[in-house]
């Protein structure tokens, strides 16, 4: 069985997962968050990110962040008595994933037609750059590519600087999270009419479902819009201020928070300032806000600056590293991180963020050696009875 310990909310679903890289193989790895037995399927040498770094000795640490808790079964699909495994696997399955480019999986015989024929309950998803139709439907993609072609970057940076990929990759990861949450809701479908579907999820469709502050803009103005650097395009004083050895950010949306934030820096004139007498006029006026604030935190240490407006319940941060947020004592209370067995070693991975009364979080688990599993899922799948409709 999977390889977590515990018995999540999916503890009875079995997932074959025919993904590879980041996309598919996060949203498989949320389901084996949540106690289901995915089984990775890996041709002979193996998931792309197996060769990717940062390695733990010779281990991918991205591998195992994508691939926490699952089973990998060693299958060359061109084979035939390989390709009758899988559709055997598939028939036992609840749900198959796939991010294959459209075409390929039906290509390969493991399409979601044929699949679906033999085992009408199944929930099959197949993720893809662009979507199963469409004129970009054979376009290959990665996460850089949907970050271009979605606006994102051309509203990220500085506005005199060129346009920006966002430092983690997203297009990748909210395409996995939106095929977990399809999933989920299919299978809830299932459970009423008792019939399975096919999802079609694409990346970029994903990534642009995620921007409404920019989309909505367009939408309203007919304006494209454009970088506005470390502030809020819609909201001031919202965004990266320095301070006397740092920086900080501040978040202001209402007036009750303006107030609180003018009482602080000891500039109650700006209340009856014209210019800055609605959300919207602030924001046109920004400059001149954010040169009345300095004025105040570069006379202060980024500490200084945090504790004033945190006692006056302004929203504020300083702007911590990535070491500092996963070592956080928040992280640790909140068991963001669990421990995994990792090749001769251990490490850590993440434990999906949703904290359920009925589960227990902060379960160890592993992170599956390539066809490590292959030998007990074959005797798994000879002893137990398909799914039919």
């Amino acid at each position: 069985m999977s390889q977590s310990s515990g018995r999540g909310a999916l503890h009875d679903l079995v997932v074959v997962d025919f993904t590879r890289v980041l996309a598919g193989p996060f949203s498989t790895a949320l389901l084996a968050d949540l106690g289901a037995r995915v089984i990775k399927i890996e041709p002979p040498a193996g998931d792309d990110y197996r060769h990717i770094g940062p390695f733990r000795e010779k281990d991918s640490v991205l591998f195992a962040f994508a691939n926490r808790g699952k089973e990998s079964v060693v299958l060359d699909l061109k084979k035939p008595e390989d390709l009758d495994f899988a559709r055997r696997l598939a028939d036992h399955a609840d749900i198959v994933v796939e991010n294959f480019r459209p075409g390929v999986a039906d290509k390969l015989g493991i399409g979601a037609a044929a699949l679906r024929e033999r085992n009408p309950r199944l929930v099959y998803a197949s993720i893809s750059g662009f979507g199963q139709n469409g004129p970009l439907r054979e376009r290959p993609a990665y996460d850089l590519i949907v970050q271009a072609m979605t606006g994102l970057m051309t509203i990220t940076g500085e506005p005199d600087g060129a346009p920006t990929m966002i430092g983690e990759a997203f297009g990748d990861l909210t395409a996995g999270l939106f095929a977990s949450w399809a999933i989920l809701a299919a299978l809830h479908q299932r459970e009423r009419s008792g019939e399975g579907c096919h999802i079609d999820l694409a990346m970029f469709d994903s990534l642009l479902s995620m921007m409404p502050t920019a989309t909505c803009r367009y939408i309203a103005t007919g304006k494209v819009p454009h970088r506005v650097g470390n502030r809020h395009p819609l909201s001031a004083p919202f965004g990266a201020f320095r301070t006397g050895d740092g920086h900080v950010v501040v978040a202001v949306l209402n007036e009750k928070l303006f107030e609180q934030f003018c009482n602080t820096i000891g500039r109650r004139d700006l209340l009856d300032d014209p210019r800055f007498s609605s959300d919207s006029e602030r924001t046109q006026n920004e400059a001149v806000l954010r040169e009345a604030f300095e004025q105040w935190s570069r006379a202060r240490t980024t500490h200084e600056t945090v504790a004033a407006l945190s006692a006056a319940g302004v929203p504020v941060a300083p702007i911590d590293n990535v070491g500092a947020a996963v070592d956080s004592e928040h992280a640790k209370t909140r068991g963001l991180f669990r421990n995994a067995t990792f090749g001769a070693g251990e490490v850590d991975v993440p434990e999906q963020p949703a904290i359920f009364s009925t589960a227990t979080r902060g379960n160890a688990t592993h992170i599956p050696a390539l066809g490590e599993h292959s030998a007990s899922v074959r005797e798994w799948l000879a002893k137990t009875p398909p799914h039919r409709g």
